[in-house]
């Protein structure tokens, strides 16, 4: 059944996955956790007309993607979710399956959308505060093999690297309790580079751990850093789909005009070995359509810098898409 909705290729099934950070979903109801910026229907014009814009402008992206299961960053609520879910209906794609984190009242969430059913979906709390953001984790059944989606958005870069560790060993901890020889997919926002341990060094304020990174070191992603058709098995290691393209490809973010890698997907060793379901090589994209570029910069939702910021009811995402394709046998 599941197959049913996945693309076909020289007889091949085709899944697509893609992750998106969706800058700021806020749906209109007010809950007291909102930037001040989206407290609907205030000064700001935060209200129904925007709403509806933004829901419109990132439907319009994620029908283009038309990925089988997309994880979702930056959602305030199952409403704001199920709006989303309704505009993309509108538009001519149907996720009949859906989940979000949302037993944390952090101020965004992670969810996922899917055309796939899932054998169950809940969320792992990283700390008791609301500093840090649950992580999602969907289990599927396709074609009688299982596949495990962790949907992550780890602590912005506002904050140092022991903050993103905090999650990674969280990750981590979980994974060991699944088994790292299962088919696993960490991805999202991860607010880390694809080599966090070289760029980082160049900031005092995220190096506070010496030289230990969650994303390269706790997740083991430092092990293999070659094309996926060269790389070797490495016991309990992820592999960054990132090495897998060209190094001027590797990007989902632009700040002050220079390209930034925050999102990223990661995965287990059994994705790599072309058995069950597998990576398809050469088949990882940010996903950059000339619509989402606003000169040299990404199109993103645009609200004033004004002493009261406005919304302007233009725009999409500060983040591009990403999308990764994989072989179901």
């Amino acid at each position: 059944m599941a197959l049913l909705f996945c693309a076909t290729l020289f007889g091949e099934k085709i899944l697509k996955i893609a992750t998106y950070n969706v800058e700021n979903l806020f749906d209109m109801q007010k809950s007291g956790h909102e930037y001040s910026e989206y407290i609907p229907n205030s000064s700001s014009l935060w209200n129904k007309k925007n709403y509806k814009i933004k829901l419109n402008n990132i439907a319009h992206v994620i029908k283009e993607i038309d990925a089988d299961i997309i994880a979702l960053q930056e959602v305030e609520s199952l409403q704001a979710l199920l709006d989303l879910r309704f505009a993309l209906k509108q538009n001519g794609l149907y996720y009949q399956y859906y989940s979000i984190a949302d037993k944390k009242n952090t101020t965004v969430k992670v969810a996922l959308l899917s055309k796939i059913p899932f054998a169950y979906s809940k969320e792992i709390s990283v700390t008791q505060t609301y500093e840090h953001r649950n992580i999602l984790e969907t289990k599927f059944k396709i074609e009688e093999n299982e596949l495990y989606i962790f949907v992550n958005n780890w602590k912005a870069k506002s904050g140092a690297e022991s903050e993103r560790i905090v999650s990674a060993k969280t990750l981590k901890k979980r994974i060991s309790e699944i088994g790292f020889d299962k088919n696993i997919i960490l991805l999202g926002d991860f607010n880390s580079d694809y080599e966090e341990y070289i760029k980082f060094k160049r900031k005092r304020k995220h190096n506070d751990t010496n030289g230990i990174t969650g994303i390269n070191h706790i997740l083991e992603t430092i092990n293999q850093t070659d094309k996926a058709s060269k790389v070797k098995y490495v016991k309990e290691s992820f592999y960054n789909l990132w090495y897998d393209t060209e190094d001027q490809k590797r990007y989902t973010y632009i700040y002050k005009g220079k390209k930034e890698v925050l999102d990223n997907i990661l995965i287990s060793q059994s994705l790599l070995n072309e058995q069950n379901i597998s990576y398809i090589h050469g088949s990882i994209t940010n996903f950059k359509k000339e619509y989402l570029f606003k000169g040299k910069n990404i199109y993103r939702w645009e609200v004033s810098h004004a002493r009261v910021p406005k919304h302007k009811g233009k725009g999409y995402s500060d983040h591009l898409p990403l999308i990764a394709k994989f072989r179901v046998n």
